[in-house]
């Protein structure tokens, strides 16, 4: 048996017909085909998987598609597109906040959550505290941490 789920997706109206438990993750990437969403774990523990809901991140392997009838759902490709970044975006891209780039839509999405809730405490140690539940598994997050502090003083 299948349910139709109808959301908004980067500011379209989308509907798509899904199992009662299929993942927002997977319906993004599967029934939407957007990709630039990954799965990582599963488990909820590396963060690869963080979208936006009305407003606030989420990560999409946690909650069910069905939860997302009637909401907002933001995904990395909705926040900026090539030759017009995010200030996020285009942070990570200055401050070399990225390597192999798996990890790198979670930690964007993250990261802007992160800026939205501190805007007038955000430090070092903030950043580092809220990023523990996104796991890169190729830098040290020195230069993940500078590209969220650079990309907050542009938001």
């Amino acid at each position: 048996m299948t349910v139709k789920v109808t959301t908004t997706v980067n500011g379209n109206q989308v509907s798509g017909d899904v199992e009662p438990n299929t993942l927002l993750v997977h319906f993004i990437r599967e029934n939407l085909e957007l990709t630039g969403t990954h799965v990582g774990c599963d488990t909820s523990q590396c963060g690869a998987c963080t979208v936006h809901v009305d407003g606030r991140p989420v990560k999409s392997c946690t909650m069910l598609a069905v939860q997302a009838e009637g909401h907002e759902v933001t995904t990395i490709e909705g926040i900026g597109e090539e030759g017009n970044l995010h200030p996020m975006q285009a942070a990570f891209q200055e401050e070399h906040g990225l390597q192999c780039g798996f990890c790198t839509p979670g930690m964007i999405m993250a990261s802007i959550g992160i800026v939205d809730r501190n805007k007038d405490n955000l430090s070092e140690e903030v950043v580092r505290h809220e990023l523990e539940g996104n796991i890169c598994r190729c830098t040290g997050y020195h230069n993940i941490v500078k590209s969220v502090l650079a990309g907050a003083r542009d938001m």
